[in-house]
């Protein structure tokens, strides 16, 4: 029953890994299709002929990259506890097996430095995505 029970929390750590890849994926590709459609109705928009629907589009891709990253980053969050809860359990089987010498506890911290590397990667292209067009607009 431990095997099927191991084998469990290694499927599921697999999968949370899988399912952050791809929030990650997504969260810096839209930003950076946002970034340049932004940036294209931007420089349309301090044309001669400025159009009322250039600023309008502007903003609301904006309002999108609020949204996607607000998502990415809480599904990043829940990851992370996830796979914190999945290994201590690991752990403490390890332990009630008596090989916990085999898998260091302090890659839980790895862990945590990691997911936050994504969550400021993502953020920092958000911030891009909103500040380049905005800048090229008003500047």
């Amino acid at each position: 029953m431990i095997e099927k029970v191991h084998q469990h929390i290694i499927n599921e750590l697999q999968q949370g890994a899988r399912t952050d890849t791809i929030f990650v994926l997504t969260a810096v590709l839209f930003n950076l299709i946002v970034l340049a459609v932004n940036s294209g109705v931007a420089s349309s928009a301090v044309s001669d002929n400025p159009k009322t629907s250039d600023d309008v589009i502007l903003m609301i891709f904006i309002f999108l990259i609020a949204i996607v990253n607000v998502v990415s980053v809480r599904a990043l969050t829940t990851g992370k506890k996830t796979r914190t809860l999945l290994i201590q359990g690991l752990l403490s089987m390890y332990r009630d097996n008596e090989v916990d010498k085999y898998y260091d506890s302090s890659l839980l911290a790895n862990y945590d430095k990691r997911y936050l590397s994504f969550t400021i990667v993502i953020l920092c292209i958000a911030f891009i995505a909103v500040l380049v067009p905005l800048t090229i607009r008003f500047v």
